[in-house]
Parts: C-alpha cells; structure tokens; sequence
C-alpha cells in the first residue's frame, strides 16, 4: 500500500503495479466468485473477473431479461449461470449487487449460505451503513467487503476493453478470517479498478448519495435545466440553447478539466472566459453551498436512505419511475439534445 499526497493530504492507495494481477489471481485462485445480480455492476464486474481468469458463477431469477442478457454475454445455465440461491450456496466470495431494495427482500436468501470463511462483498455501502433500516445484518464468521468503482458497471466493462481502469474505493467491514484486506485488494484488482483508495462503508455511501443526488445527477441536470431555460425565455433557438449549455461542456471543456484539471481548462480559455468565469464562480458557489449542507445532513440522517427504501419498494415503483424519466426524455432540452447528437460528424 502506498501513501500518495493529495492536495497535501496523506491516503492510502493501492495501485496495480505493486497489486499485480498475478498476485491477485494466487490470492482468490481456490476461491468462487458468486456475481448476484446483474443489472447496473453485475455484468461489468463478471466479465472483467471472468476475462481476468477468476472463477465466477452468476447468479440471477431466471426466466427474467437480466438471465437472458447473462446468457447471450456466453454465461452458461447450470455451469457458470444459476438461480440466486445456487450460485450463493456454491461460491466462496458472495458478490451482493442487486439494487438496494432489492438486497433488502433477498437477503434471507443469502444469510443461509453464509458459512463461516465466506466473503460478502458490496460495491455500495447502503445495506451495511444502515443495517438498522434494511435488515442486512452478516453473520459474525465471514468477511465484509466492499468495492465501488467510480462509475456505473457499464463504465467499468467499456474502460477494461480499452485497457485502462475505473478508480474504485475498497472498504473492509468485517475481517472474521484474517484474509480480508487480501480478498478485497485482488477483487478490487480482478474487477478493473485503476487504482483503489481506502475508504468505510459509511464514507462511501455517504459520498457516494451526495454525489448522485448532487454534482453527478441531480445538481448538474438542475444547472443544465435552468440555464437552458433562460437561455430559450429569452429568445434564444432550442439548438443554440442546448449547445451553449450542454455540448460545449460534454464535448469540448469536460475532456478538458478531466484530463489536465480545471486550472488548465481556465488558462486555455479566453481571456474573457476567464474573467467571467472567475467572477461567477463565487455567486453559484454561495448559492449552491447551502443546498449540499442540507443534502449531506439528510443523507447522514438516514432520511435519505429511508425515502429510497420507502419508494423502492412499492409494487408500482417500476411504473412511476417509467414516468419520471419520460418526462426527463421527453423534455424540450433532451429532444434537442437527441438531434444535436446525431449530427455529431462521428455519427454522419
């Protein structure tokens, strides 16, 4: 484990030189990696592990359109792809990534096959960080870890196939063997990770809501929103409004920052970018600042934990969320967004 200085603060991080896949796979090589679930992580982590040489099973509902997606990605009925409890009784590191709800109404399933020595790994903290509320409470005999990678599953396979990694947090709740920090570094590896940084289950969920609910999700659709809003009430197309707002930043300054850091993107700007830019910046923080104050309280108060379990579970949540995200696609930005995409040279 190295220690790498992050604006002047010390973390721990394990990088993939001095964590190398060969180590990794001498770590977990008598062990089954069970994958439950396969929706937004099951399939990236899977195929990375499978493609990496681990032994992974799958395990999923069958006769559903996720056990016919494990099918057609070459996962194998009866050999490599089982029912849930099949898959949780054979493998010896048992990877929970159904949705949170839904670990919640499988979970007794999955307590009985937690012998002693097995390993239960999450790439969330939801279930653990709030026991109290979802019932997930493991057996005091086997591991609890946890992966999360810093990007949806899809993210995580498309990044693997172009030979370059996902960062991912690692987390250790639990270390009933003594072979904890060992299972939970070389899955981390297996799974694609660029480099790993140590964190809780707390921290992780903690950060983790704030950041969907905020800059990764909520916040930046309510930015692009309000923006492109003022833009078309004050006489501007729905073309220049959406790439003002929306293409400018996805395509040109994002790859920008990302690659060299917002300090570079300022400096190769224009000048007049710059000034306004470092003008505005005070306002929008002072305006926003408050918001995730009061974000980051709900979500460690647990209310924001209890919303999401309360509406996931309703019978017609599927339904209703249908709607929600019609509207988002349906709105006059997104429409736009959809035929600025397709006259994207790449796609002409």
């Amino acid at each position: 484990m190295a220690k790498m200085n992050f604006g002047g603060i010390e973390e721990n991080v394990v990088t993939r030189e001095e964590f190398p896949l060969s180590k990794a796979r001498e770590v977990l090589k008598n062990e089954t990696i069970a994958v439950i679930g396969y929706g937004v992580q099951g399939p990236g982590q899977s195929l990375n592990l499978r493609d990496n040489g681990f032994n992974v099973i799958v395990g999923q509902r069958k006769d559903s359109k996720t056990w016919d997606k494990a099918v057609a990605d070459g996962w194998v009925p009866g050999e490599t792809l089982f029912e849930i409890e099949e898959a949780c009784k054979r493998g010896t590191i048992i990877q929970y990534l159904l949705s949170d709800a839904a670990q919640i109404t499988v979970w007794p399933t999955v307590k009985k096959h937690l012998t002693a020595g097995k390993a239960l790994y999450f790439s969330h903290g939801f279930g653990i960080t709030f026991k109290e509320r979802t019932g997930i409470i493991p057996p005091a005999d086997v591991d609890v870890i946890l992966v999360a990678p810093k990007g949806s599953g899809t993210s995580l396979r498309t990044m693997f196939l172009e030979n370059r990694g996902l960062n991912s947090s690692y987390a250790i709740f639990q270390d009933a063997t003594g072979k904890a920090k060992d299972r939970v570094i070389a899955l981390g590896i297996g799974v694609g990770s660029g480099y790993l940084f140590e964190t809780t289950f707390k921290r992780e969920v903690y950060s983790d809501l704030t950041g969907e609910r905020g800059t990764l999700m909520g916040a930046i659709q309510g930015l692009l929103l309000a923006q492109y809003e003022v833009l078309r009430e004050h006489g501007h197309t729905p073309s220049e409004a959406f790439n003002e707002t929306v293409e400018e930043l996805t395509q040109s300054l994002m790859p920008l920052f990302a690659a060299n850091g917002m300090d570079w993107m300022y400096a190769n700007c224009s000048t007049t970018a710059q000034r306004g830019a470092l003008d505005w910046m005070g306002p929008f923080h002072d305006a926003a600042k408050p918001v995730f104050e009061k974000l980051y309280n709900e979500v460690a108060s647990g209310n924001e934990a209890q919303r999401s379990i309360d509406s996931n579970s309703q019978p017609d949540y599927r339904v209703k969320l249908e709607e929600e995200l019609k509207a988002l696609r349906d709105s006059e930005m997104w429409r736009t967004g959809a035929v600025v995409r397709k006259l994207r040279p790449e796609n002409n």
